[in-house]
């Protein structure tokens, strides 16, 4: 069921956007050469703990996961995408590192993500390839809430995704993407990272969505690592992933998880 929020609910969803914006940074600040995604995830724990939240990760068992996730932050290396299942790994340099975070504030849900290099690269070479993956996912995140208007459709927030990746020249994997945020984390509608503009749910003022553009580099085909929920590409390329909570109001857009 797509439920719309009213403006005082818009407002009252605005604390958990902030503090998951907050964390991320404060996490991506965390992450040098060294640190074991261990540490991020007691950061992030601790984090919610301060704070009174609740992650909306630690108990989660879709489907599609193995198990219950256990952590409350996803942490995804180089070839994997989405998804990471914390792990005792110590970051090295120039390891390019996902993270992706949800909690729930005094009831209401925000999730986001940002990808980032760790420490320096190994070379030129990687630096721009990785700069150019990760910058598109962002561009594609910035296209993606531009086309999130009033009276537009969920298919012309697809659209403006898709053809930003084509243009980078990535291909566009539909099995995971954006979708409805509210009391729980996973809700309709779902948006897709490809779609045609013009189709799909109308666009309405009170509507709040994820939005996440993640792209590999010479793939679009996917497969669950042994942990039973990390999410890695076929040929071992790298992944980066893009993503902010945001709602529909009869002005525009309002992004709850932006960075400073």
């Amino acid at each position: 069921m797509i439920e719309l929020r009213t403006p005082r609910e818009i407002e009252e969803m605005r604390p958990a956007g902030r503090f998951v914006a907050e964390t991320l940074q404060a996490v991506r600040e965390a992450a040098k050469p060294g640190v074991n995604l261990l540490e991020l995830d007691e950061l992030a724990h601790r984090r919610i703990k301060e704070r009174g939240a609740e992650s909306c990760y630690i108990d989660y068992h879709p489907s599609f996961g193995a198990s219950p996730f256990g952590k409350v932050i996803c942490t995804s290396v180089n070839d994997a995408v989405l998804h990471g299942l914390p792990h005792d790994y110590a970051l090295a340099d120039g390891d390019l590192l996902t993270l992706d975070f949800a909690v729930a504030v005094e009831g209401w849900v925000s999730d986001s993500a940002l990808s980032f290099v760790v420490g320096e690269s190994p070379s030129p070479e990687r630096a721009e390839a990785d700069a150019k993956l990760i910058r598109t996912t962002e561009v594609a995140l910035a296209a993606g809430i531009e086309a999130a208007q009033p009276g537009k459709k969920v298919g012309d927030i697809s659209a403006a995704i898709a053809a930003v990746a084509r243009e980078a020249g990535y291909a566009i994997n539909t099995d995971f993407g954006g979708h409805g945020v509210g009391r729980t984390m996973h809700g309709d509608p779902h948006v897709p990272n490809d779609g045609r503009a013009g189709r799909g749910f109308p666009l309405r003022p009170g509507l709040v969505i994820a939005i996440e553009p993640w792209f590999l580099e010479t793939t679009d085909e996917i497969y669950t690592d042994d942990d039973g929920w990390t999410l890695r590409s076929a040929d071992g390329s790298r992944g980066a992933h893009s993503e902010h909570t945001i709602a529909i109001t009869e002005d525009g857009p309002i992004v709850f998880t932006a960075r400073d």
